[in-house]
């Protein structure tokens, strides 16, 4: 079908963040009635059933989250090997090397500080050494108690590692040798070279975990309008658009000041999780557009927003294929897909006039 109408065009905004780093637009749930636009050729649609997703726009950055930083802690030599850029180092694996002794990567939240042997009081330190001995297979036989205790057992664990290690079996983890982090490093600088010295307490490399994540500084007013869970879809520079969900919304605002001294508008972080993004293996420190959810609505009327005009003195209408007009109220906007929730006198199935493209 195709007649001459009048079309109201619904206004959107612009949220902007700290230093313009975090920039958007959201549709308003009552947006101004325009003025007369002219006529227009129109088709018609069905109005249906469906899920409308109100949502606000800001700028994010695709990469690895978290940060390390190993720190040499054993006695001085020269770095004789590091992991490369890019490797990802686990549980038992090599990290560097100093005068051809390799520093092992253990997991761990506790940084190691003492030689660990059968001589040492009970501690935090102890327990995760024997969570790692267990997570290597190193107490086959079940022999050893995860505590805060170092028993003989656990020292027979010890030397089973080191015989794996193919180094002097002891039954003590002598200080520098293993650096405890929280999980597997992905290596992204070393901070030495081959065959620079490696001083006590000197960073030899750096790293992030390996969970791949956007991050995002969003406004701190806007802090209660998400939470954990809520669905995001982010757009991945020649990768499309790719569905994830909020991991975690900070507590606390920062704030920093521009080159002029200036305040600028204080921010939260929001930590995101996606789906791999085609050809995502190679992305890191990508700057991406990442789509909030605010507020969802399931099972509701939902007519194109180029269906709704402006209602003679206030409000909305449709045009029904019949040339009626329809009162509607408008509930949420989904920019996403182009609809827009109604209420009013109007029926699933019923067919609205929208221009015609």
């Amino acid at each position: 079908m195709s007649a001459r109408r009048t079309v109201a065009v619904s206004l959107t905004g612009v949220v902007v963040a700290a230093g313009a780093l975090v920039t958007g637009w959201t549709v308003t749930a009552e947006p101004e009635a325009a003025a007369s636009a002219g006529d227009v050729p129109t088709n018609t649609v069905a109005v249906e059933k469906g899920t409308v997703t109100q949502r606000f726009r800001i700028s994010g950055t695709y990469g690895f989250d978290g940060s390390y930083t190993v720190i040499h802690r054993g006695a001085a030599g020269i770095l004789t090997g590091a992991a490369a850029a890019g490797s990802t180092v686990r549980r038992g694996g090599v990290l560097y090397r100093v005068d051809g002794a390799p520093v092992r990567l253990l997991y761990g939240n506790v940084p190691a500080y003492r030689d660990l042997d059968s001589s040492v009081t009970d501690g935090d330190d102890v327990r995760q050494l024997e969570r790692n001995l267990k997570a290597l297979g190193m107490d086959p036989d079940g022999e050893m108690t995860v505590d805060r205790d170092f028993t003989a057992a656990t020292a027979a664990a010890v030397k089973r590692l080191q015989k794996k290690w193919k180094v002097t079996q002891t039954g003590r983890l002598t200080f520098g040798t293993v650096a405890f982090l929280a999980g597997e490093v992905r290596v992204t600088e070393a901070k030495i070279g081959v065959g620079a010295s490696a001083g006590p307490d000197q960073p030899v490399l750096t790293g992030t975990t390996t969970r791949r994540v956007v991050t995002a500084d969003l406004a701190a007013e806007r802090q209660n309008q998400i939470r954990a869970g809520d669905e995001v879809s982010v757009t991945v520079p020649g990768a499309g658009t790719v569905d994830g969900q909020v991991l975690e919304v900070g507590k606390v605002a920062t704030s920093a000041t521009d080159d002029n001294g200036n305040q600028q508008a204080a921010t939260v972080r929001v930590v995101m999780r996606i789906g791999r993004p085609k050809g995502g293996a190679t992305l890191d420190q990508a700057s991406v557009q990442i789509n909030l959810a605010t507020a969802k609505h399931e099972d509701v009327l939902v007519v194109p927003m180029s269906a709704l005009l402006a209602a003679p003195g206030a409000g909305y209408r449709v045009r029904l294929a019949s040339g009626a007009y329809a009162d509607v109220k408008p509930g949420l906007y989904d920019d996403a897909s182009g609809l827009v929730e109604v209420t009013g006198n109007i029926s699933e199935g019923d067919r609205v006039e929208v221009p015609a493209t």
